[in-house]
């Protein structure tokens, strides 16, 4: 399985920290962000990513090169404007072959992306989306879903009268390769906003993969977030933690 990771965004809201990193290049435990989730991945056995630099972009290619450093192949698909979450993934689009995992790369996540890939072989849908449990969803895309899981609504930054879940989009898709015949070329376009949305309208089965308390979600949009994310005592787990073998992972994806 190959893994797009979307790192386009510049982090205006973390600035002056990203007045010469892009946001996803901000330390956190001595590491990069983008760096815990290529490492976080290729513990699953995930080994060739594409990345779309866009906002300093020779901050991230200079450090990353080819991922050979960091025991992976690193493709690069940039932009000269930001495409948009669903736009860069179709920018990328020769390097998918088959079934692809694409995660927000601005974000910290323990996602266990052997679970994500059973769920997702197991429900036949096509896409799979993490989703995670948030009080405050103002500034989130939420989800609704069915009994079985299936994905019924979309709403991104609902006001408060218009909250119907507490499920909000973890920006982790498992997505089929047939996903990319929705998205429009060389045009921005977001997942959450456009093209999850259209397809869900269009009768496509798109289901949700619910984080459990063992993985979770750290967002990194503000100051505050980033002082707490580096107080966390996630840093002092075993990065084995809530993490499936690469064995796991390729007898889950082989049915996909």
């Amino acid at each position: 399985m190959k893994a797009m990771m979307l790192i386009a965004g510049s982090g205006t809201r973390l600035r002056p920290l990203t007045n010469h990193l892009p946001k996803c290049m901000v330390p956190v435990a001595g590491k990069p962000v983008l760096q815990h989730a290529i490492e976080w991945c290729r513990g699953f056995g995930i080994q060739e990513f594409v990345l779309n630099p866009c906002y300093l972009p020779e901050v991230v290619t200079s450090y990353f090169g080819d991922g050979r450093r960091f025991g992976v192949h690193i493709h690069y698909s940039p932009e000269q404007e930001a495409l948009g979450t669903a736009g860069a993934v179709k920018r990328a689009a020769r390097h998918f072959d088959g079934p692809f995992l694409v995660w927000y790369g601005d974000n910290v996540s323990r996602c266990n992306i052997a679970r994500l890939c059973e769920s997702h072989r197991a429900k036949g849908g096509l896409a799979t989306i993490a989703l995670h449990p948030r009080e405050e969803v103002s500034q989130s895309g939420i989800v609704g879903l069915d009994a079985g899981d299936r994905i019924t609504r979309f709403l991104e930054k609902p006001l408060p009268e218009q909250v119907f879940s507490h499920w909000v989009n973890a920006g982790i898709y498992i997505l089929e390769r047939a996903v990319l015949e929705a998205i429009p070329g060389d045009v921005p376009s977001d997942f959450g906003g456009d093209v999850l949305p259209r397809l869900l309208a269009g009768g496509a089965a798109l289901y949700g993969y619910r984080l459990s308390e063992d993985e979770g979600l750290w967002w990194l949009d503000r100051p505050e977030d980033l002082e707490r994310l580096q107080a966390s005592s996630l840093w002092a787990l075993p990065e084995t933690i809530s993490r499936g073998s690469p064995q796991i992972l390729e007898k889950t994806t082989m049915g996909i």
